[in-house]
């Protein structure tokens, strides 16, 4: 009976183990995921960004650096900047098979997640409000 006793308490702390470990890889891709979305938002907006900055060149180039029309152009060429800079720097910190087949990732690719998923919501925020002051201004 005692042998009976052990062996389920151990069968049911290993399911609990288990469920916990499958729990914490799917938290990971899921976090993962969430990032990859926000990229794949954002990323079809890049062309956007070089037909504003070519709409805007010319009228920036004819009324100087100090107007609103070349100030917009560098906002949407910083906004890009920003995207070819987070790209890269995530390149460099994650594999293909972490970002595309959800493998595990170490406590410390964990936390740069989370500094990746601020980073990649500031670079969201940057372009879509580049793009929005664009559009106002050449709607004018």
């Amino acid at each position: 009976m005692k042998n009976i006793l052990y062996i389920v308490t151990i069968a049911i702390f290993i399911s609990f183990t288990s469920c916990k470990e499958t729990k914490k890889a799917e938290e990971e891709t899921s976090k993962m995921t969430e990032v990859m979305a926000i990229h794949d938002e954002v990323m079809p907006k890049m062309g956007t960004i070089g037909k504003l900055v070519g709409q805007l060149k010319p009228m920036a180039d004819s009324l100087g650096s100090g107007s609103v029309e070349a100030k917009a152009m560098k906002d949407l060429q910083e906004a890009n900047r920003s995207m070819m800079d987070w790209m890269q720097e995530f390149g460099d910190r994650f594999d293909a098979d972490e970002i595309l087949n959800g493998k595990e990732l170490t406590d410390e690719k964990k936390q740069w997640l989370e500094e990746e998923e601020e980073k990649v919501k500031q670079v969201k925020e940057n372009i879509n409000s580049s793009i929005a002051n664009a559009e106002k201004i050449l709607s004018k």
